[in-house]
């Protein structure tokens, strides 16, 4: 359920026209040859998350945003639009529900040569339908 999910993530990150419009690239994992800005799952786990009736999974899924510039506030409004998106995602999802979508934490840093990251972690709790 976890790949799945993943692949749905990022599927409905990529289709947002305003982060396609923004983002080189949206991708399962640090793309190969995408220059920045660019989002990517930097890392995903899943625990069981069953009831006594449905097959249930919860993943806890870290994105990664990839900017340049020095200034934090540069990135701010990126960071929301990617936030606004996660959080929109439809329950429904055939396959399963989300029955809940839930921010963790956020971690920002500047790295060498104008860089910047943020990492936007998430917890999905999913019931197969």
């Amino acid at each position: 359920m976890e790949s799945r999910f993943r692949t749905l993530l990022v599927q409905w990150l990529a289709s947002d026209p305003l982060l396609s419009a923004a983002l080189n690239a949206v991708t399962e994992e640090a793309p190969s040859r995408a220059s920045a800005p660019w989002l990517g799952i930097a890392a995903s786990a899943s625990t069981d998350w069953s009831t006594k009736q449905l097959r249930g999974r919860e993943v806890r899924v870290a994105l990664e945003l990839h900017l340049r510039g020095e200034e934090a506030a540069e990135a701010s409004a990126l960071v929301a639009q990617v936030e606004d998106r996660v959080e929109s995602l439809p329950r429904d999802q055939g396959e399963f529900t989300v029955a809940s979508t839930t921010f963790l934490r956020a971690r920002a840093e500047q790295r060498p040569r104008n860089e910047r990251a943020v990492l936007l972690e998430y917890r999905f709790r999913l019931l197969e339908t």
